[in-house]
């Protein structure tokens, strides 16, 4: 007997779950290859200074974007509209990656990480007076619990409390990255995503060097291969995190972009032999529970907004 052919439902069933596996593999590799990037970012901080790390790490990784630029002659899709909303995103990052690098040279990675996480929390705080959206209850109060577990990871109120400094510094690439994503979502109307990406590291290359001038220093020949590590592990992790969004609602993957702290745990581990305090760890899991939760309750209303005659889950 032949086989009956699968339903047309069944079979756009099975793909859809396909992609979206494929999504998360590619989010969990993202995740990976950008750890990889700021360890060797981490590595290089110890040489130069945060802006001219910033400038290296941008450059580097734009170089290597021209390569499928080129190769797929796509030069009219790289025309960039709302110039004023993208030199604002590259004030943004300019001070994101400066903030960032200068935070994560004087706090272990995973601490940096642990704070950084808390990204999607500001970025749904940011998003009601910035692009007017409400906000249920139960997300401000994922908001709230999640910035206590920041306390919980900076313990202002114990001896071993993390530098004051490098947390502001955390704090403020969180903004900054936080204020970034939201503009994006401008930028994405009119906007390719190769086109964002492109001027992105183009003009904070440049701004982050203009700024990198006064306390410059020469590349060691030692610290060329790290260089070349950084655009290659910055670049695949750009376009395998775009890849995921594509392939899978950020619902789905967004929540594995946590994975972010186990590599960290590792790396510091492997490289520094530095463990995690009790505190870093209850304060990780406070801040990324809280965030879950955030992206779970999105999706939902998200679901709802689509087919409102279903009952919410």
């Amino acid at each position: 007997m032949s086989k009956q052919p699968l339903p047309i439902g069944s079979i756009a069933a099975r793909n859809r779950q396909t992609e979206r596996l494929r999504g998360i593999a590619y989010m969990v590799s993202a995740v990976f290859v950008f750890s990889i990037m700021d360890s060797l970012l981490k590595r290089l901080s110890t040489h130069y200074s945060p802006l001219q790390i910033a400038c290296l790490r941008c450059i580097s990784s734009w170089l290597l974007l021209l390569l499928p630029i080129a190769w797929q002659k796509t030069w009219l899709d790289l025309r960039p509209r709302n110039p004023a909303l993208h030199l604002f995103r590259t004030l943004l990052g300019v001070g994101m990656l400066a903030s960032f690098i200068f935070a994560v040279h004087r706090l272990s990675l995973a601490q940096t990480y642990s704070l950084f996480l808390a990204a999607p929390l500001l970025m749904t705080a940011l998003s009601v007076p910035i692009h007017g959206e409400r906000v249920s209850g139960k997300r401000w109060l994922a908001i709230i619990v999640g910035l206590s577990g920041v306390l919980v990871i900076l313990q202002p109120w114990g001896k071993g409390s993390i530098s004051l400094i490098a947390a502001c510094a955390a704090a403020a690439a969180t903004i900054c990255y936080s204020l970034s994503a939201l503009t994006v979502r401008t930028l994405g109307r009119s906007n390719s995503s190769m086109s964002m990406v492109f001027w992105y590291l183009l003009t904070v290359s440049i701004g982050s060097g203009v700024l990198a001038l006064g306390d410059w220093r020469p590349v060691q020949a030692g610290d060329w291969g790290w260089l070349v590590g950084v655009g290659i592990t910055g670049a695949l992790g750009q376009m395998w995190l775009t890849d995921a969004f594509r392939r899978a609602p950020p619902a789905v993957v967004g929540p594995f972009e946590y994975t972010a702290i186990l590599w960290a745990f590792a790396i510091d581990w492997i490289f520094w032999s530095a463990s995690p305090s009790p505190s870093l760890i209850v304060g990780a899991c406070i801040v990324i529970a809280s965030g879950i939760i955030v992206i779970l309750d999105e999706h939902r209303l998200s679901r709802v907004a689509l087919n409102p005659c279903t009952p919410p889950p």
